[in-house]
């Protein structure tokens, strides 16, 4: 060893598992099931936020070549499960599973962001140019951090993972379609094993009551063999009801229209709630994009939704176009500039 060895930079030594132990290892766990993991697995979180994704993933991008299908697809689901999303700008975007940020005057300076690994994660530190951060539903006491739906609906969100837990757990434990069946005297039986059987028991009889007893100086008749259900009455708790208001409200949450997961619905409706999502929910979710994506990658990038997904009113736009042409011809007849009957389709925003 020579005096210019304590100069050299020592080199770091990591253990690395290769395989499915170390890729679990290094996802994070709210990356993958949203920041609470209740009832962002339910079927009916999972619907919107598949919804989001298939959008994203249809979009026009124009002006750069980094922000392709499955990068907006990956986007689109950090959006719906976390509220934010994070990208390396390298020579691609690459997605980053967790970050931290400094920020001066409430705008994100520089990051330290983890990218996931199959051998084990790695940490970059980069600046605030070099990253793509994408938030929706930003409070004013952090405008840098972003929130998901069900965060923002936090007590819906709770009321539909009770109501899916309670009722598996009543199709899982509860002796449905089980009976109590009145019997002769037999053997003495011991009651605490016949109460543990009930559990899971579907379908079978519990347990048999004893008929041959006396009461009031005189045997009970043995004639009435009717059995007696013991399956739970989940009609009267209200909670299929509830757990319907519940998704319905989830689904509000997230932009969709409760009608399109509706059995009775129509062509009209599913065209309108495909309308409202895109029109109300993802397309202006682009224009952030558009605009952050504008600022750090240099060139004016243009993100449309509404088309590819054809998210408009057709009927409607057939309408308008067979009215302006029966207003040309109606205009020619009577003799009138087609000067004029540009000039009056302005006023009336018709184009």
């Amino acid at each position: 060893m020579n005096i210019l060895s304590w100069f050299k930079r020592p080199v770091e030594k990591r253990s690395a598992m290769s395989g499915f132990t170390a890729e679990l290892m290094a996802a994070r766990e709210s990356y993958i099931s949203g920041r609470r993991g209740i009832a962002e697995l339910t079927a009916t979180a999972q619907s919107c936020i598949s919804l989001w994704e298939g959008a994203f993933a249809l979009a026009d991008v124009s002006g750069t070549d980094l922000l392709d299908r499955r990068t907006l697809a990956l986007l689109a689901r950090s959006l719906a499960l976390r509220g934010e999303a994070v990208f390396l700008i390298r020579d691609r975007l690459i997605p980053c599973s967790d970050w931290d940020l400094s920020t001066r005057d409430g705008v994100p300076r520089a990051y330290r962001v983890s990218v996931s690994e199959a051998g084990g994660g790695t940490t970059q530190t980069a600046l605030a140019g070099e990253v793509l951060h994408l938030r929706v539903g930003a409070d004013p006491a952090a405008p840098w951090l972003g929130t998901a739906p069900l965060k923002r609906a936090s007590l819906t969100a709770g009321l539909l993972n009770a109501l899916e837990s309670a009722l598996a757990e009543v199709y899982e434990n509860a002796p449905l379609g089980s009976q109590i069946v009145p019997y002769p005297e037999g053997p003495e039986t011991d009651m605490n094993t016949l109460g543990r059987s009930f559990r899971g028991q579907r379908g079978r009889v519990l347990l048999r009551e004893s008929v041959n007893v006396s009461a009031a100086g005189g045997p009970a008749p043995a004639v009435d063999w009717k059995p007696a259900d013991v399956t739970p009455d989940i009609e009267r708790s209200m909670s299929v009801e509830s757990l319907a208001a519940a998704r319905d409200a989830i689904s509000g949450a997230f932009g969709v229209l409760p009608g399109l997961f509706n059995a009775s619905t129509t062509g009209p409706l599913v065209r309108e709630a495909q309308r409202h999502l895109a029109q109300w929910t993802l397309q202006p979710i682009a224009a952030l994009l558009s605009e952050e994506a504008s600022e750090k990658l240099g060139s004016t990038v243009d993100i449309d939704v509404m088309g590819p997904t054809q998210a408009f009113d057709a009927g409607g736009s057939a309408r308008a176009l067979a009215t302006i042409v029966q207003a040309y011809a109606q205009a020619k007849d009577a003799g009138l500039a087609p000067s004029v009957v540009d000039a009056a389709l302005a006023k009336l925003d018709w184009k």
